[in-house]
């Protein structure tokens, strides 16, 4: 009798086991046939597809540089505009991790001297994460009219915002902004003594083994970077090189890396290489609703198909990018282009096909 049982669980696990590896077979197909068909004229860019902390697709699409003819290569290196703030978030976890920071402390507890008193204090370090501080965006505001060779350190982009009124009370709505994350890098200086962007290549991209991702700047020479492609917001115009719309990476955004990059630090980050489980944990907990998904601390959270998805997005003129990891199903698909995407082209058209095909629709 025991033996009967046993051979009838040994066929069940069989069945089950055949079953899924018959139904990632067909997701495989499935990608494999639209990575295939997808052309340089519907994408610019590379994507990275991984099931099990495998890498099982590189892809490359469209050219690195259209002055030269040049053509991406899938260890070509992209801006990735905002998904720098995950970074910084992490960055600032750590610190929490170590007992340095209270999360729920309005920021003069450590910028004591930011000229700003209603933001130094009222704003919490917990509202800068999630966008909740009432800060405004200075990217989209007067960051384009300013000379872009002025930022050269995190402080230097402080004039963009610091006297703006706030455009709400904090801790009452989502904003979307990079504000909060330059204060954010203000106070990882203050509290390690290091340059932010020294301490992320110690203790982020050392540890993440993310040997291709590092600050842009204007005037460095950066060997297989993609030029950026934009139409300034006018697609009836022909494509202009974004060079003019880009800084010296902050907190909130333009830092470049590549998407085997970002696949080792979604890799890092989720076995507990950067922070430990309860602060991976508290990192990804829903805080608010923002403009499509819920936010956690510098992570998106989507809640609108069958499986969680969590990651961020960033894009700028001439840029867009996305890391998307499937917890569940433990899929990771990191996806970055140097061309202005349309709604049914470039990243979000990739991106819609990876999160529709490996979540579904709820």
């Amino acid at each position: 009798m025991k033996y009967f049982k046993f051979l009838t669980l040994l066929l069940f696990l069989f069945t089950a086991e055949n079953f899924y590896s018959q139904v990632d077979s067909t997701i495989d197909n499935k990608i494999d046939s639209f990575l295939n068909k997808l052309t340089d004229e519907e994408f610019s860019g590379t994507i990275l597809v991984a099931k099990n902390g495998n890498i099982t697709q590189k892809r490359a699409y469209g050219l690195a540089s259209k002055e030269l003819d040049v053509k991406n290569k899938t260890d070509t290196k992209f801006n990735i505009a905002s998904i720098t703030k995950t970074f910084t978030a992490v960055a600032i976890l750590q610190l929490h991790e170590e007992g340095k920071i209270d999360l729920n402390t309005p920021i003069g507890n450590y910028l004591k001297d930011y000229p700003n008193e209603k933001v130094k204090n009222s704003v919490t370090i917990s509202q800068l994460l999630t966008h909740t501080a009432g800060l405004p965006n200075f990217y989209v505001t007067n960051f384009l009219d300013e000379c872009k060779f002025k930022f050269k350190d995190v402080k230097d982009f402080v004039p963009l915002f610091v006297n703006d009124s706030l455009l709400s009370e904090p801790g009452t709505e989502y904003n979307y902004d990079a504000a909060g994350y330059v204060l954010l890098g203000l106070i990882i200086e203050e509290i390690t003594g290091n340059n932010y962007y020294d301490y992320l290549n110690q203790n982020i991209f050392r540890k993440a083994k993310m040997i291709n991702t590092a600050a842009y700047d204007v005037d460095a020479i950066i060997e297989n970077k993609a030029n950026g492609y934009t139409f300034a917001g006018d697609t009836t115009k022909p494509l202009k090189n974004n060079v003019f719309y880009l800084s010296k990476a902050s907190p909130g955004g333009f830092h470049y890396s590549t998407v085997e990059d970002l696949f080792n630090f979604n890799k890092a980050l989720f076995s507990y290489k950067l922070i430990n489980k309860v602060t991976v944990d508290l990192m990804i907990k829903p805080r608010i609703k923002g403009y499509n998904t819920h936010l956690g601390y510098g992570i998106d959270v989507d809640k609108r198909y069958n499986e969680t998805i969590l990651g961020h997005s960033g894009g700028w003129y001439g840029i867009s990018g996305e890391i998307i990891y499937l917890p569940k199903s433990d899929y990771t698909i990191t996806i970055l282009s140097n061309v202005d995407s349309s709604i049914d082209s470039g990243k979000p058209m990739v991106s819609d096909f990876f999160k529709v095909l490996l979540a579904g629709n709820i």
